[in-house]
């Protein structure tokens, strides 16, 4: 397909911008970059826009991925574990991708983000401190069934993921918000890495426009990773609660086809 013109690359990199933010706080930046990418670029096939899509993601869960565990220091034995079997389990999602029609994912995302959402609001004290649930091969076991699943869905469709790591860490295996933030970026950036060892071979990625978005994502990545460890869990469960109810009205409207 031809290159977008000037103004819809402008406003991509502004998404882009604001994806790498919220992506880095909380997860979830691919449903702010992702339905602006379907929008641009109308002409783009849907594996060309979620190859992009990932393109850009990286750039920025890169650099905030780096600034998290230079400022948070992540334990190892959850995170290796939990990136390894995410970029497994995306890798898989990621060959699936061109076999599984959009409208198969909505309905479950809405339900599983309105099921995570509420859960969060009716326990205020649920991500504070960090209270392990699981020891030994029982919390490596936790992180592995997370990182495929998770890894599976972000290869296969991707938005929400961050927000879907992010949750799982603090309800299932009960690291803080601001800890599981730091591991989630790292288990993102594995996925993303997956997703583009499929695509890339394969000729989906559409460079220019994913290096311009990405060059965006990594200084909204950059800047939410330090408003976060700044800000500690407190505002990471807020901004996780406000992200959430967005995403919410957002798929929420596809699925009864208000947009």
């Amino acid at each position: 397909m031809d290159d977008p013109t000037y103004g819809v690359l402008a406003l991509l990199a502004l998404a882009a911008l604001a994806a790498g933010f919220v992506d880095a706080v909380v997860g979830g930046g691919g449903l702010i970059q992702l339905p602006a990418l379907l929008i641009g670029l109308p002409g783009a096939s849907p594996v060309q826009v979620l190859a992009t899509n990932k393109l850009a993601g990286i750039c920025g869960t890169s650099v905030s991925s780096l600034t998290y565990y230079r400022r948070i220091r992540p334990d190892p034995r959850t995170f290796l574990p939990l990136m390894v079997f995410a970029f497994l389990g995306s890798a898989l999602g990621a060959v699936a991708a061109s076999h599984i029609p959009r409208s198969a994912f909505d309905p479950i995302v809405l339900v599983a983000l309105v099921v995570v959402g509420a859960y969060v609001v009716l326990k205020p004290d649920l991500g504070e401190v960090t209270e392990l649930r699981f020891a030994g091969r029982h919390h490596t076991a936790a992180a592995v069934g997370v990182g495929v699943v998770v890894g599976f869905y972000d290869g296969a469709l991707g938005p929400g993921t961050g927000s879907f790591f992010v949750f799982s860490l603090v309800g299932l295996l009960g690291y803080s918000f601001l800890e599981a933030s730091a591991k989630a970026r790292i288990a993102n950036w594995a996925t993303n890495l997956a997703a583009l060892v499929v695509f890339v071979p394969q000729g989906e990625v559409l460079w220019r426009t994913g290096l311009v978005m990405g060059a965006c994502n990594l200084v909204g990545g950059y800047v939410g990773a330090r408003t976060a460890v700044a800000k500690g869990a407190p505002f990471v469960r807020i901004f996780f609660i406000v992200v959430v109810s967005g995403f919410v009205v957002r798929i929420g409207g596809d699925v009864l086809g208000i947009w």
